[in-house]
């Protein structure tokens, strides 16, 4: 499997837009989070959240597709089938599949709130994710004209892993901040 660095040069090698390549960092930084507070492999669900959109660009009008030539390039990487299903599971709708691995909710939940957070930074005066608080995102997450491309049930997931809603929105929120940085934000 790659270590963190090789990772980036792969993303950096397959997704040229800038906005796309912050959700992937953001994205990595709350599974490496969710990796901690699940006792799971923070290394290969940080990587796993850094690589899981890298053929986004390529099938973003085809949704059916998403992910399955992101696998082949992980699997050729040596990454294990957990991560494998984990990335495919984060488009589980597209796909037709259930998600049921703790590892693909996760990616799935954690992925998704990723935009509803950056919406949220987005509308505070100094547009800082270190000033975003987690009822602010709460509260903006029942509004439906809000970011209303962000699925609310996707987020929601995070229950099937044991963890409540709340808690979830700050483990995103404190993750994010932490690599706020490199997101611009």
């Amino acid at each position: 499997m790659l270590d963190r660095d090789a990772a980036y040069d792969l993303l950096c090698e397959h997704v040229t837009a800038d906005n796309l390549r912050k959700h992937c960092l953001a994205t990595e930084a709350i599974l490496r989070a969710l990796a901690r507070r699940l006792g799971q492999d923070e290394e290969l669900w940080g990587v796993t959240g850094l690589l899981h959109d890298l053929d986004f660009e390529l099938t973003a009008d085809t949704p059916a597709m998403h992910s399955r030539h992101t696998c082949e390039i992980l699997a050729d990487k040596g990454f294990p089938d957990d991560a494998l299903l984990a990335v495919r599971e984060h488009n589980a709708e597209a796909l037709g599949i259930p998600r049921e691995s703790t590892f693909g909710i996760a990616l799935a939940c954690g992925e998704t709130i990723t935009g509803l957070i950056v919406a949220t930074a987005l509308v505070l005066p100094d547009k800082k994710v270190a000033s975003v608080k987690a009822s602010s995102v709460r509260k903006r997450m029942k509004k439906k004209d809000f970011a209303r491309a962000v699925s609310r049930e996707t987020i929601g997931e995070c229950e099937r892993l044991g963890i409540p809603l709340d808690e979830f929105i700050q483990l995103s929120v404190d993750a994010m901040a932490e690599v706020a940085d490199a997101l611009g934000l």
